[in-house]
């Protein structure tokens, strides 16, 4: 009939699934909030104050001299370059396979994307050992490259091409899902208008990707400086030249210079936080942006 009040149960049926799950028991919500808070204060904020607290244990002056140390001076400069290397670098990879897996349809496109997934799949440590087998000096192209005095291996190229492997899949991956929801459809008005090529991409494609690559960016530059496993197998630990910070954190807390390995990994965690930071700030901007 037309003046019938729609009976409760089915009002109730017509909300929004958000709205009936506002009305979940108070007991539910704050235990599983309750249980969330548990495991990130055991898993990742009682961690980082115990690095804090252990990097200052011996006093100010300790914590200073570990970090104006030469070598962990020259791990910090390693760690920073390797960043400002590998990160543009993945940069211009992802954008590109991100563009032609999303924008084309090819043959092998499934193959392009299972190799840039592979380096989630495989272990740091067999990706740095492929480096080695490849680029060592018993490797495939070891003695030709010892006839010519070049060094891949143990050298900074070889920390370069093992981070490049671990931290490429961060942008593409970031950008694929991103640019596979936009679609084509302003790259195609724009073909229609006149636009081509490059113009293309800097008006239409670029504004619309521009927070999934910053994010990517952000990703890709943590995981450059925090890389140990592919690192470790190809830098051969020398010190003052191939130690990375989260090596020569591992080098000091195998010698017991404790207070140091911490205040080092201190280091290591400000940059993290700084990262977040930037990501958090991104965040925000991007959502004041939104429609």
């Amino acid at each position: 009939m037309a003046g019938t009040v729609p009976l409760p149960a089915a009002r109730a049926q017509t909300r929004p699934a958000a709205s009936r799950a506002a009305d979940e028991s108070p007991a539910v919500k704050w235990l599983l909030i309750g249980l969330a808070a548990a495991v990130l204060l055991w898993l990742i904020a009682l961690p980082l104050a115990i690095v804090v607290t252990e990097a200052l244990k011996k006093g100010w002056d300790v914590y200073w001299a570990a970090l104006r140390d030469p070598d962990a001076a020259s791990a910090l400069r390693l760690t920073l370059l390797t960043a400002a290397v590998t990160v543009p670098l993945n940069t211009l990879f992802g954008v590109a396979a991100a563009w032609a897996v999303t924008k084309f349809k090819f043959r092998g496109k499934g193959l392009l994307i299972t190799l840039i997934d592979l380096p989630f799949a495989v272990s740091p440590v067999i990706g740095g050992l492929i480096f080695v087998l490849v680029f060592g000096a018993h490797g495939w192209f070891g003695p030709w490259l010892s006839e010519h005095d070049i060094k891949i291996v143990f050298a900074l190229p070889g920390i370069i091409l093992a981070t490049l492997f671990v931290t490429f899949p961060f942008v593409a991956r970031e950008l694929i899902p991103l640019m596979e929801d936009q679609g084509t459809q302003e790259e195609e008005a724009a073909i229609t208008l006149g636009a081509r090529g490059w113009h293309i991409f800097w008006r239409v494609t670029l504004p619309n990707i521009k927070w999934g690559l910053l994010y990517g960016i952000i990703l890709c530059n943590a995981r450059a400086m925090g890389e140990f496993g592919a690192v470790s197998v190809v830098s051969g630990h020398i010190r003052g030249e191939t130690n990375t910070l989260p090596l020569h954190v591992e080098i000091l807390y195998n010698e017991y210079q404790f207070s140091a390995s911490f205040a080092v990994a201190s280091l290591l965690l400000l940059l993290a936080v700084a990262t977040m930071l930037l990501k958090i700030w991104l965040t925000r901007k991007n959502a004041h942006e939104a429609p």
